[in-house]
C-alpha cells in the first residue's frame, strides 16, 4: 500500500464476515475503517451476484465479484482525468477527493487480495 503508517503503529487483526464466512484479516490500526468499508463493499457485491442466481458456489461468486471490481477499476483508470480547471465534483454536502479515492481503492484492493489469498486453499 502507498500509505505510510505512523512509526510504531500496531497491526490489528479483524474478524470479518463475507457472504456467510468468517475471515481473520490483519491491517494497521489507521486502516481499520477502510478495511471494514472494503469488506462491506465486497460482501454486498458478492450477495448481488448470488441473488442474481447465475453463479453457484462461493468460490465462483468471489471470482466474479473480483473480476467485476477489477473491471470497474481498470475503466476508471483509463478514463481521462478531469480538466485541471474543473471544480471538484460536489456530492451532497461534501466534495470528492480524487487522491483520497485512489488511496481507498488501493486499500480495498489490498483487502480483497488478503481475503482471496486465504481462499486459495479452497481452489
Amino acid at each position: 500500500m502507498t500509505n505510510r503508517s505512523p512509526p510504531g503503529e500496531r497491526t490489528v487483526q479483524l474478524d470479518v464476515h463475507i457472504l456467510g464466512r468468517d475471515f481473520k484479516v490483519a491491517c494497521k490500526e489507521h486502516e481499520r475503517a477502510e478495511l471494514q468499508e472494503a469488506v462491506a463493499f465486497l460482501d454486498g457485491r458478492m450477495r448481488e451476484i448470488r441473488e442474481a442466481g447465475k453463479t453457484a458456489g462461493v468460490d465462483r461468486i468471489a471470482v466474479m465479484a473480483a473480476l467485476n471490481i477489477a473491471n470497474e477499476l481498470l475503466r476508471a483508470r483509463r478514463a481521462p482525468p478531469p480538466a485541471p480547471s474543473a471544480p471538484p465534483v460536489a456530492t451532497g454536502a461534501s466534495e470528492v477527493d480524487a487522491a483520497g479515492a485512489r488511496r481507498r481503492i488501493q486499500s480495498m484492493q489490498a483487502a480483497i487480495d488478503q481475503v482471496l489469498a486465504g481462499q486459495e486453499k479452497l481452489f
